[in-house]
């Protein structure tokens, strides 16, 4: 994978490079209008994409629209050019790292030469499932907590949601969200003037949930210990986000996805983290899919469906399999367990049937905000309410409920 790491850094050392031309060029700008007669800075009506030359990819990246007007909180795109799936399933992408440079080498037209740049994190998510009794609907909500600390300065890095819709020839239609800080953007990055948007290209590839026409859904969420590796013979390899992408792509039912899975080795990227999945459908199934391993200084192998009763429709940031039930990483842990004792709860009390106001308070009820700790488990960049009937999603963002973002597969 030597190549691949190359392809990489040389990606990042581009865009770093792009920065400071456009950094310089702003300055430059700015000098000389202020030397003629003190006007203020220009702001860029949108940065550049350096290793992007093809007509149709710079018209993409350039048509993020700011959904608050100016403000660079979240923005939504329609991603309109191929982003080649099944190369990238070829590709056999099992780690950032290798997901970059498939970018890199089938996304991107142009590639210049090696450094790199890193940003520390730490997280810790909710996900349920329930229907709408009152209008036979089924819902999933989830909350996506990201705390993303700059290593240096070690003050909390802002990030854009990005809502990313897709349509692949021969595939299904979805929409799904994106950190943007997993690309190194931070709020404001689209018109900054000194940050290259050409690892927008990647959005496909870096989602956190999202939801396709047929109205399923799936979201991740992690898990501590070891990241899981499968090795099963005859398997290609699969990253955590390319799986998702394939799901929405590929799978109508959490039947579906499941089986998908079970095709591929998932290979996790970090050393000190793995995940699980949660995933529902408009047929009222749902599920959460783990990767385990009793044995906690071996990397999880066994795919695990877990599924069929109440107690199985929520999740946060512990194993819930049996398998692990006696390991500090599953009933041992308290990684999200308050978090965990709130939505068992709050479900039971509704008897597992929630209107999308109500879930929307559930989601309100395990959020984690400004007033935690820097350094705790996850801070909530959004809320969502997936209605996996009509193939919608309420968001908010922020914990700023009085505040939201409606979205639809088409």
């Amino acid at each position: 994978m030597k190549k691949a790491e190359n392809l990489f850094y040389d990606v990042v050392y581009a865009i770093r490079k792009c920065r400071l031309l456009a950094a310089s060029m702003v300055m430059m700008m700015a000098w000389s209008a202020c030397s003629d007669d003190e006007s203020p800075e220009p702001t860029p009506v949108w940065n550049d994409a350096c290793m992007l030359t093809d007509k149709d990819k710079l018209a993409m990246v350039h048509s993020l629209v700011d959904l608050e007007g100016d403000k660079g909180r979240i923005y939504e795109m329609t991603y309109d050019v191929d982003y080649r799936l099944d190369d990238a399933l070829n590709f056999e992408i099992h780690d950032l790292a290798s997901l970059k440079a498939f970018v890199a080498r089938y996304l991107m037209d142009t590639i210049p030469a090696p450094r790199s740049v890193s940003l520390s994190y730490s997280s810790g998510c909710s996900a349920f499932a329930c229907p709408d009794k009152a209008s036979g609907d089924y819902l999933m909500g989830r909350n996506f907590d990201f705390n993303h600390i700059d290593p240096v300065t070690k003050e909390r890095t802002m990030i854009p949601v990005i809502a990313v819709h897709t349509a692949p020839a021969g595939g299904k239609k979805s929409v799904s969200f994106v950190d943007g800080a997993f690309m190194d953007y931070e709020q404001g990055f689209f018109k900054d003037g000194k940050s290259d948007l050409s690892m927008l290209m990647a959005l496909p590839y870096v989602l956190l949930d999202g939801i396709n026409e047929d109205g399923f859904a799936v979201s991740v969420l992690k898990l501590d210990g070891l990241n899981a590796e499968q090795t099963v013979e005859g398997r290609k390899k699969i990253f955590t986000t390319v799986a998702m992408r394939m799901l929405l792509d590929k799978a109508s039912t959490v039947n579906e996805a499941t089986e998908l899975l079970e095709q591929y080795n998932m290979n996790m990227d970090k050393d000190s983290a793995s995940y699980h999945f949660f995933m529902a459908d408009a047929t009222g199934d749902y599920a959460i899919v783990e990767y385990t391993n009793q044995h906690l200084d071996q990397h999880p192998n066994n795919m695990e469906v877990l599924r069929g009763n109440d107690t199985l429709r929520y999740v946060t940031n512990f194993y819930v399999s049996p398998t692990m039930q006696n390991t500090k990483l599953g009933g041992g842990s308290k990684h999200g367990r308050d978090r965990y004792n709130i939505l068992k709860k709050s479900l039971y009390e509704y008897n597992y049937i929630a209107n999308p106001t109500q879930a929307m308070g559930i989601l309100h009820s395990v959020a984690q905000g400004p007033e935690d700790s820097q350094l705790s488990t996850g801070f909530t960049q959004w809320s969502e309410i997936y209605n996996l009937s009509k193939k919608t999603v309420t968001m908010s963002i922020l914990r700023e409920y009085g505040q939201t973002f409606e979205f639809d597969v088409d």
